[in-house]
């Protein structure tokens, strides 16, 4: 469904910028969210549960510093990212088409750009979304996009050349291969000047990894499962799950997340880790798919991003936590072994998995402390 409605062509329109011109924005905006509530309702119906957005996402912290200690050897090296240097962007020109200059004037920025990794000196291409309201994202079409990348190793920003986002709103921009280290990509629209920002984790293999799932994990709600998505930015979390989560970062180890969540989400979810658990918000994988959450596609996602990460990417998950059953057949079909998959909620300890009954706190201080340092730590 949401395949179909995306290739719906927005109205063509000469530019308009006299008063005459509202009338087409006007019917234009009518068109888009017609448009769009045929994708929204198609994806309810597919999930069994109508819901609606109604009010723009507020804008994310543009520098995050999360708690996260120095650290040395092959683990994961985030100072890099954490101490930005002042950022000079693209001068501001005239968006290209009026209805990006209407959508841009009249709704916020919902701009996303997926996470990466890649392996020492392995070049990548990073994906950026462009699009306006949390209602209707509408696509931004055919405007220039500039692109930065700031990371381990660098003085400054380095400019990584202008694109032109296609007919849903993207652009693919290439990442020569680096050292190992953490890399920040920025993109900022040209029209408006507003930004998103992405990570690109640069990992040596065997790299020893914690994964994370997000809702009904670290979350207490599990908003994959009700499609209800209004409240990711606010979600309550788990008793001790920060603790948990950043014991690892001091640990060593690589954290990385991995949600069912649509691309859509992604703002809110860095919004999430920044705001309201304080934690560092890279890697998060959500679904490029995006058309639905029902549970056999988001097993099927996660086990095929998982067998990447350890048969392409050469990292050693070494302990996984989830709430779900999906969770647990992607995490034992990708390899990860039961005794090392920890499940909380009502699934906690099923198909012989370990189980994390309440909050984090009795497996805070019965496990995760007393696990030793990851062997980059000891090297």
């Amino acid at each position: 469904m949401e395949w179909a409605l995306r290739d719906i062509p927005d109205l063509d329109f000469p530019d308009y910028d006299n008063k005459n011109g509202n009338l087409i924005m006007i019917f234009s905006d009518i068109f888009v969210q017609a448009k769009t509530g045929l994708k929204l309702s198609g994806l309810a119906l597919a999930m069994a549960s109508a819901q609606s957005w109604a009010i723009d996402a507020p804008n994310p912290d543009p520098n995050p510093s999360p708690d996260v200690p120095a650290t040395v050897g092959t683990c994961p090296d985030y100072s890099g990212v954490l101490n930005l240097p002042a950022f000079h962007g693209p001068e501001q020109k005239r968006f290209q088409r009026w209805q990006s200059r209407y959508w841009s004037g009249n709704h916020s920025p919902y701009h996303m750009v997926h996470d990466e990794i890649a392996n020492p000196g392995e070049s990548v291409t990073v994906v950026g979304k462009f699009d306006y309201s949390r209602t209707v994202h509408k696509d931004l079409e055919r405007e220039y996009v500039h692109a930065y990348l700031y990371g381990t190793g660098l003085d400054d920003w380095q400019y990584l050349g202008k694109y032109r986002t296609d007919r849903d709103g993207k652009v693919s921009v290439p990442v020569a291969g680096k050292p190992a280290g953490e890399y920040i990509v920025r993109m900022v629209v040209e029209g408006d000047l507003s930004q998103a920002d992405g990570f690109v984790s640069v990992v040596p293999q065997g790299q020893e990894t914690v994964l994370f799932d997000i809702d009904g994990t670290l979350t207490l709600s599990d908003f994959e499962q009700v499609g209800d998505y209004l409240g990711a930015s606010t979600a309550q979390s788990w008793g001790y799950a920060k603790e948990t989560v950043q014991a690892y970062v001091d640990k060593g180890y690589r954290v990385i997340y991995v949600t069912g969540r649509p691309y859509w989400i992604a703002r809110d979810t860095r919004e999430w880790f920044t705001k309201i658990i304080d934690l560092p918000q890279w890697h998060i994988r959500t679904n490029d798919d995006g058309g639905s959450p029902l549970s056999y596609e988001t097993e099927a996602y996660k086990l095929a991003y998982l067998t990447s990460l350890q048969q392409d990417k050469g990292l050693n998950i070494v302990r996984a936590y989830g709430n779900a059953d999906t969770d647990i057949t992607a995490f034992a079909d990708s390899g990860i072994a039961k005794k090392e998959t920890w499940i909380i909620g009502e699934h906690a300890g099923a198909q012989g998995t370990q189980g994390i009954y309440g909050d984090y706190s009795g497996h805070y201080f019965d496990v995760v402390e007393s696990t030793p340092n990851a062997a980059c730590r000891t090297e």
